[in-house]
């Protein structure tokens, strides 16, 4: 599996997570919804993002977004 898949597994893993937790405790949970969503904006912008950093350091290879 390679960063870029990684990244959008664990964004996607965050909403769905972020969405049961708003059903079941509370609706400010959907904060880290919008903060998912707004650190995949801001990635697809500058092309900073913390998540692929920490996966490259862990040995995981670059996909073609992440090199």
């Amino acid at each position: 599996m390679t960063i870029d898949r990684m990244v959008m597994a664990l964004a996607g893993t965050m909403v769905l997570a972020s969405a049961a937790l708003a059903w079941l405790v509370s609706p400010a949970w959907l904060l880290l919804t919008g903060f998912v969503g707004l650190n995949l904006l801001q990635a697809s912008f500058t092309g900073f993002c913390p998540a692929a950093m920490i996966f490259k350091k862990l040995g995981v290879r670059a996909g073609c977004a992440f090199e």
